[in-house]
């Protein structure tokens, strides 16, 4: 399957509550593939995600992962293998820039991450959760600036953005909206972290690092990974369309973001930062 292939076509029976089972349909689903991120020729990772802007992905990850802290450190990615093999659209190379050094552990080794990243939680594979949060400083205490209906309009009008979730119904979606709640950046992936990965990874291309007086919109929940690629990226706001978790909330709080729940129609919950809404 190429990497340009985001739905996909299977059969399923279509089935009733009442009387007998539907014939065969062919429906869209969301495509799923594992894609292995090399680093000097090591894999360092491999994420579940669904294909197309692997670029951004893997720039993303790099940035909150704290292998990459300024647009010029990587010199060149791309996807590697031979020619029209079945895994190259699977695998993508980093060469960091002279000068950037590759994270090692203790025995000098690339120090990977311990387990496959999916799809569903992408902080599993880190040794300890403290590695997360020594990385990157809180952010600047802000005074009042923040609509939040700006941000309620963006997210309402998150839907329109989503077009691999219109067919499939099983994408998420990520978006990057100014204070006055005009979108930047919007993508989509199976997994939440992923689609944030994809923002982040688009504006290191674009080179407008970082990314302070934006707002992260996510949709289902946010959780501490969400926080914790804003807080490096140093998005001050993260909003999302359902709840956080209780250590999304403890490090919005401790790092000085935003972070905004449920937010759905003219309402929203503010778990931290209150103090940067008006």
């Amino acid at each position: 399957m190429s990497a340009g292939t985001r739905v996909a076509l299977r059969e399923v029976d279509a089935s009733r509550f009442e009387g007998p089972s539907g014939a065969s349909v062919a429906e869209a689903v969301v495509v799923e593939e594992p894609l292995a991120i090399r680093l000097g020729g090591d894999t360092l990772a491999v994420t579940m995600r669904t294909p197309g802007h692997d670029r951004e992905l893997v720039l993303g990850f790099l940035w909150s992962e704290g292998v990459v802290r300024a647009p010029g450190d990587v010199s060149a990615i791309a996807h590697c293998g031979r020619t029209g093999s079945e895994g190259r659209d699977n695998t993508i190379e980093v060469t960091l820039a002279p000068g950037v050094r590759p994270p090692v552990d203790e025995q000098g080794e690339l120090a990977r991450r311990g387990t496959l990243i999916s799809s569903a939680c992408g902080v599993c594979g880190r040794r300890t959760i403290d590695d997360w949060v020594t990385l990157f400083p809180p952010l600047e205490p802000a005074e009042a600036e923040v609509d939040g209906a700006a941000i309620a309009r963006a997210m309402a009008s998150l839907r329109d953005r989503q077009p691999w979730f219109r067919e499939s119904g099983g994408c998420h979606a990520a978006s990057l909206v100014d204070y006055a709640g005009v979108p930047l950046a919007t993508f989509e992936d199976v997994g939440r972290h992923n689609a944030v990965d994809k923002v982040v990874g688009s504006r290191i291309l674009a080179r407008r690092m970082p990314l302070d007086r934006t707002v992260l919109l996510v949709s289902g929940r946010a959780s501490f990974e969400i926080v914790q690629k804003a807080v490096a990226a140093r998005i001050p706001v993260v909003a999302s369309v359902s709840a956080p978790s209780s250590m999304a909330i403890d490090l919005a709080r401790r790092a000085h973001v935003t972070l905004m729940g449920f937010v759905r129609g003219e309402r929203f919950t503010v778990y931290a930062g209150a103090e940067r809404l008006r």
